[in-house]
């Protein structure tokens, strides 16, 4: 996920200069916390499937793009919900019909939110196997191995290092990651396990990929909503990154992926395979590429769904993951043997 708390302080310090998109974003969408008129719309079940139903239908970034890939049609979609909103309904029962409908999206950043349940569609990582496992990767990590900022690192007996980075959830810092990869500096390549990881802020993405460029790269686009309309959006603008000012990596790396790589994680493989000397390696991760803001029922409930869609370099969209530049997956053999097949796929690429 991305993290919605820090969304501001995310793009304010982003070394991206994407600070004006992000405004433009908030300019353009003034009313996203509050735009469901109360006197327009009533706490009932019909009003809360209007009022959401709206919301999406002004707000919602990815509506052509899911159209062409599988077909959505959001008209249809109220007129097939429509009739399922009747006054005699309980606040169970409406909650799981709402959920429903938003999972036509398909998206793993539309959630609804209630005191009692969360509605979430995670079906980019639940429909396929995981590709990894905390018994095999505690087996590489040991039990004396580093521990910064939510990561965890060693140097493995072929003078490899082992970084694991679950989640983007933290501020690096820029010491930190100056002390993990000084200490990393005799290996001869780096293997970051991404696996798992299923975001958080675009800046410590950003931050820790810095660290793999010595020039600054295009690595994607961003649009934002000007309008209400479904293909009303800004023009493309640059996602650039810029090489860290501190310690950077000179050898080979290889990211290791599964389908929990989502959001901002999926924004840092993005980055990645645009840096000179990176290889992904694993399974297809699940995507997430569009930034998320959040409004509300009539009900109180509230509602997060992607806004403002973001692109490789390529102009193609990333919504539904990136293809690694390897396909592996751990297999039963390996597992029972201890081996973990997508890091050892890795370190036979580097030898």
């Amino acid at each position: 996920m991305i993290n919605r708390k820090s969304n501001k302080k995310t793009y304010r310090h982003s070394a991206m200069n994407i600070v004006v998109m992000l405004l433009c974003c908030l300019v353009a969408l003034p009313s996203l916390t509050s735009c469901v008129d109360e006197d327009e719309y009533a706490d009932t079940p019909q009003g809360n499937f209007e009022a959401l139903w709206r919301i999406i239908d002004e707000h919602y970034c990815f509506f052509d793009y899911k159209q062409k890939e599988y077909g959505l049609d959001w008209n249809e979609v109220y007129q097939r919900y429509k009739p399922q909103f009747v006054s005699q309904m309980n606040s169970t029962q409406e909650f799981e019909v709402l959920s429903n409908m938003l999972s036509e999206l398909r998206d793993g950043h539309v959630n609804l939110y209630s005191s009692f349940d969360i509605a979430r569609n995670w079906s980019w990582q639940e429909d396929y196997p995981s590709n990894v496992s905390d018994t095999l990767i505690r087996r590489y990590l040991g039990t004396d191995y580093r521990i910064s900022c939510g990561m965890q690192y060693r140097i493995l007996d072929d003078q490899i290092g082992y970084l694991r980075c679950s989640s983007f959830s933290t501020e690096f810092g820029e010491g930190n990651l100056d002390d993990i990869l000084y200490y990393l500096m005799p290996c001869r390549a780096l293997i970051i396990d991404l696996r798992g990881n299923g975001g958080g802020l675009l800046t410590s993405a950003e931050q820790l990929a810095a660290r793999f460029t010595n020039e600054e790269l295009l690595v994607g686009y961003m649009q934002h909503k000007t309008g209400r309309g479904h293909n009303d959006f800004s023009s493309l603008e640059e996602q650039r990154l810029k090489p860290s000012n501190a310690i950077r990596w000179q050898k080979p790396v290889i990211v290791l992926t599964n389908r929990s790589v989502f959001s901002a994680a999926n924004e840092f493989v993005k980055y990645m395979k645009c840096c000179p000397k990176a290889i992904i390696v694993g399974d297809h991760t699940g995507g997430g590429a569009g930034l998320p803001f959040s409004s509300e029922l009539p009900s109180g409930w509230g509602v997060r769904f992607s806004a403002c869609p973001m692109y490789d370099r390529d102009h193609q969209s990333t919504e539904f993951g990136i293809d690694p530049d390897y396909n592996v997956s751990l297999t039963d053999e390996d597992f029972l043997r201890g081996v973990d097949t997508i890091i050892e796929y890795a370190r036979k690429l580097i030898k």
